[in-house]
């Protein structure tokens, strides 16, 4: 098979959870000896052609001067008019809608017959707190667009597999994203930031307001665990979001905002050592931190919504607001003692049987096939 990745930003990764994701399985596919390439953006750290076996298709992108809302349109469209024009693929696999739409409607990319599209649904997009209510309207336009164009539809959570049916009467494929479970945690990481394992809480998420960071923070500081151990806060701050966290809890001297940490070794024992870990992701998709942080060993404090749910089972403790949250730390100890060893070890379970990436790169492979016979 001849595949493409776009609407990345590019492998090795470097920013989040699709390009994590395209690392993983192109690169798995590669190996298995299909023609991969993955699209990536002209300012990528990594500027060789090839990775791991892997294509790397550098293009050109606005993004830097015009800003990455804006930019990615423009990114997308150039893209994707690159693998129509001068490709011959089988497949392309769409990462997300938000920023592909106008070009799937420009190319009428539906009454194309090969290559094959696929579109990776995400989240609910337009539910995004970021978004003023002008451009969820246009997101919500997007999602409709990107079922209408679509030739195939993948899910990486039931609870939008559900959706979809239940909104459009549309099917879709639920492939999930993927998850190492390692054991090479070195506590020698630690020294870095001046922790000790199982004196800190973690949180780790792109700051954005739909991530509910200000409610794990609000909550933390209210609780009787404030000044007892730290909270630290992973993520880029360079968001208007994060920039607001940052001038409003800053000034916690245990609130700790360590930036983002793409040295993975580093970030699984961080996560790994971390006496509890905050997951408050709402808006829809299996997010990758969290399964990272299941294949860690944390112990997961959740958002309480279907999505998260889908994941986690009974294997985390819940909560839905700032309450919530203060109230759940107040009795942590007595928590931790008590139910710690079965969420782990029942975690570490579920990640080894759905989420391995050796299993989800066979489950996209025989997806890939059947899409190509069953267009034949």
């Amino acid at each position: 098979m001849k595949i493409a990745f776009v609407s990345t930003r590019g492998i090795p990764n470097n920013y989040g959870g699709f390009e994590q994701f395209a690392e993983y399985i192109s690169v798995g596919l590669a190996e298995r000896g299909h023609e991969v390439t993955v699209y990536s953006p002209h300012y990528h750290p990594f500027q060789g052609n090839e990775y791991k076996g892997v294509k790397i298709k550098h293009i050109y992108s606005p993004e830097l001067w015009m800003g990455g809302s804006v930019g990615s349109f423009f990114y997308d469209y150039a893209c994707l008019k690159d693998a129509l024009k001068k490709e011959n693929f089988d497949i392309i696999y769409e990462a997300g809608y938000t920023s592909i739409i106008p070009a799937y409607i420009r190319f009428n990319v539906k009454n194309i017959r090969r290559p094959i599209f696929t579109t990776n649904m995400d989240g609910l997009e337009y539910k995004r707190t970021k978004f003023n209510k002008w451009v969820q309207k246009f997101v919500f336009w997007e999602e409709r667009m990107a079922v209408k164009h679509s030739h195939y539809l993948i899910a990486d959570n039931m609870g939008i597999k559900d959706y979809y049916k239940e909104k459009y009467g549309k099917e879709s494929k639920f492939l999930a994203y993927g998850a190492n479970i390692y054991d090479n945690y070195s506590e020698n990481y630690l020294k870095e930031y001046d922790l000790k394992a199982g004196e800190y809480l973690l949180l780790v998420a792109r700051l954005e307001p739909e991530n509910n960071i200000d409610m794990a923070i609000e909550g933390y500081i209210r609780s009787q665990q404030y000044g007892k151990i730290p909270l630290l806060v992973v993520g880029k701050t360079n968001t208007p979001y994060g920039k607001q966290l940052v001038k409003t809890y800053g000034k916690y001297e245990c609130v700790r905002f360590m930036g983002g940490i793409y040295d993975f070794d580093k970030l699984n024992s961080i996560r790994h050592y971390s006496y509890a870990y905050f997951h408050g992701h709402s808006v829809g998709g299996t997010n990758p931190s969290l399964l990272e942080a299941m294949a860690s060993d944390c112990f997961i404090l959740s958002h309480d919504n279907i999505f998260n749910r889908s994941v986690l089972g009974e294997n985390a403790v819940y909560y839905c607001n700032t309450e919530q949250v203060t109230e759940i730390l107040n009795n942590l100890d007595s928590t931790v003692a008590q139910y710690k060893k079965q969420y782990t070890e029942r975690n570490l379970e579920v990640i080894r049987n759905e989420y391995s990436w050796e299993k989800l790169v066979d489950e996209h492979e025989k997806y890939f096939l059947w899409m190509i016979n069953n267009s034949k």
